[in-house]
């Protein structure tokens, strides 16, 4: 939704100065146009409207917390479902547009948009409510989730709520035709690469091949091992989806999200078919807490849809060689996601598998470093 600047140490073990931090992350969310992207997402938006005003009991005459604010659109509806007063909290000038919003709509009285990083912004009082858009690309990608934590464990009373309440991170077993473009556009690459190195020697007497492999590298990591952005068709999927990483946001730490690992078992579930890669995606529920549950449990899911897609996607991890695979076949995967070394929002994960045939056969198992960017 927004943004919420986290401490200038970038998180642990990944120190990025804010301004560096500012230029790369921030600033996109102070312009409009990004923030009509995900105020068009009517999945994302159906739900957290639905949340708020199908559980009125807990904003009514409560004290709210919006951490990330952007537009404000959650701040406001917090107010229009009976808030007495609202706290809005956006890192970027981008809350200047929230005020007028605020403003436009009647509602300056109770809500205060406050523009400052939430670990710095000191409220005057505790909250009852926080709620956040926090969700990045497969759940964790932007590391903002830290920025929730910080504001919870200084500002949410003891019998506070978060909204959303509860995340989920899913795999699952696909199949697509990227793979071989992926592959030409590497070797398509390479084949260029090659080219420039004999004209270079050449033209101008200077013999760059001892360059090669880093190219190599660096080309493989965009084309080969860099994960992607889909909107995956239900039949891409061609087995069952397994739990990577669940959370409860009202007690999970920085530290149960800097590394996630997890060892999950899939089933393929389509006959004579390709293993092409992995599809991965989140899903959150506003749950309320269990002394103060929500009157009606709202889920906002970012899984392949026909119908039902969202800015979010699914983030796609592909296989190169794929394997051969068939119904019956049983997947364990072994799974490690962490933040990079040199920017804590971006993340990289090992993945790997080991394939049992449904004759009783392994096949030999692989593991794959990727990066989400």
């Amino acid at each position: 939704m927004g943004t919420s600047e986290i401490a200038a140490s970038g998180g642990r073990g990944s120190a990025v100065p804010k301004e560096v931090d500012y230029a790369n992350y921030f600033c996109t969310y102070s312009f409009l146009y990004h923030q009509k992207e995900m105020l068009s997402d009517r999945v994302r938006m159906d739900a957290y409207f639905n949340a708020v005003f199908e559980n009125k009991h807990h904003f009514k005459d409560k004290v709210v917390l919006d951490v990330g604010a952007g537009s404000g659109i959650l701040a406001i509806w917090s107010a229009q479902a009976g808030a007495k007063k609202v706290y809005a909290v956006e890192a970027t000038k981008m809350s200047e547009h929230a005020r007028a919003l605020v403003k436009a709509n009647n509602l300056e009285n109770v809500v205060q948009v406050i523009e400052g990083s939430m670990e710095d912004v000191t409220l005057p009082e505790k909250v009852d409510v926080i709620i956040s858009e926090w969700m990045g690309y497969f759940l964790l990608r932007e590391s903002m989730f830290d920025s929730v934590i910080s504001a919870r464990d200084r500002w949410l009373k003891p019998t506070g709520v978060m909204y959303p309440s509860h995340a989920r991170m899913w795999m699952a077993p696909i199949r697509t035709g990227i793979v071989e473009q992926k592959l030409d556009d590497y070797q398509s690459a390479m084949g260029d690469w090659h080219n420039f190195v004999d004209e270079t020697k050449a033209c101008y007497g200077v013999d760059m091949s001892t360059l090669s492999k880093p190219f190599a590298e660096e080309q493989r990591k965009y084309y080969l091992q860099t994960s992607l952005w889909s909107n995956l068709h239900p039949h891409q999927v061609i087995g069952t989806a397994g739990i990577v990483k669940e959370i409860d946001c009202l007690t999970a730490t920085v530290a149960d999200i800097e590394k996630v690992r997890s060892k999950f078992s899939l089933s393929i579930t389509m006959d004579n078919t390709k293993l092409c890669g992995f599809g991965g995606w989140f899903d959150v529920h506003f749950r309320g807490q269990s002394e103060d549950p929500a009157e009606h449990e709202i889920e906002l899911t970012t899984a392949p849809s026909t119908d039902y897609c969202t800015h979010w996607g699914q983030q796609v991890f592909l296989l190169n060689p794929t394997a051969h695979v068939g119904e019956g076949d049983e997947l364990s995967v072994s799974f490690l996601m962490s933040r990079s070394k040199e920017n804590h929002r971006l993340m990289e994960v090992e993945l790997g598998c080991e394939i049992q045939k449904h004759s009783g056969k392994l096949v030999a198992p692989f593991k794959n470093k990727y990066y989400i960017e």
